[in-house]
């Protein structure tokens, strides 16, 4: 494999601070920070983020992201994002996610270059609206030009192993000039193939499990609902992803 050798990166999706920690003590290298992961991820509360950034000396990347959804904001809703990832960068981030697009579903240039230029010299990572984008390797140049530390992208499919193809060429045209990281549906078995396919060397992944509640009484009414549980991260299996890293590394 041409990348062999290679010091690979395994980025975890996290939703909460029982999640981070969880990643980070199975091996995680980045924390992707959100709330609401089946939504795709909405920006945390301050709260959490401080205290992770506080916890943890690992790389904590916050999604910053107002609603779910499609990525064409208002203004408003463009000056809440702003403020957000301001607060990030106050809190010692190493960085944040982001994703900007115009009706036509084109690069939105201006606020994506807004916000990497307003949380310099954090790194800024373009996230999956990406793959909702009209013309991605027109996408790419531009991503590359306002200076985005990578992409994360499922190859303009719902799963990144469904998107190989486009992922492999994407990386190849960015020439190291951006990252190129496969996100959606990467698990241990079929992150070799992936890397294999794609010769990327980040990898995204959430690896929620649902959590069952830890109460030891609900009323009557309330001891089916699926409200009592939440997702979370079992530690054992970032560990696992980090082992078939390691055949690689």
């Amino acid at each position: 494999m041409a990348y062999m050798g290679q010091e690979y990166t395994l980025e975890i999706a996290t939703s909460d601070f029982e999640s981070t920690k969880n990643a980070v003590a199975g091996g995680a290298d980045r924390i992707e920070l959100c709330a609401n992961l089946g939504e795709g991820g909405t920006t945390q509360s301050y709260g959490v983020i401080k205290k992770c950034r506080e916890s943890f000396d690992v790389k904590i990347y916050p999604i910053i992201r107002v609603r779910g959804g499609d990525f064409f904001y208002t203004e408003e809703e463009f000056e809440c994002m702003l403020y957000d990832a301001m607060q990030c960068k106050a809190l010692g981030c190493d960085g944040i996610v982001i994703g900007f697009l115009n009706r036509d579903a084109s690069i939105d240039i201006k606020r994506t270059a807004r916000l990497v230029e307003a949380v310099y010299p954090l790194g800024v990572t373009f996230h999956r609206a990406f793959d909702r984008c009209i013309a991605p390797f027109e996408a790419l140049e531009q991503l590359v030009d306002i200076g985005c530390e990578r992409v994360l992208t499922s190859g303009q499919q719902l799963t990144a192993p469904q998107g190989a193809a486009l992922i492999a060429e994407l990386n190849m045209v960015a020439n190291g000039r951006i990252g190129i990281m496969p996100g959606s549906g990467v698990r241990a078995n079929n992150l070799l193939v992936l890397a294999a396919q794609t010769r990327c060397y980040e990898f995204h992944t959430s690896l929620r499990e649902l959590k069952k509640s830890d109460m030891s009484f609900f009323p009557l009414a309330f001891e089916s609902s699926v409200e009592n549980d939440h997702y979370s991260i079992n530690e054992a299996a970032v560990k696992e992803m980090k082992s078939v890293l390691s055949k690689l590394s």
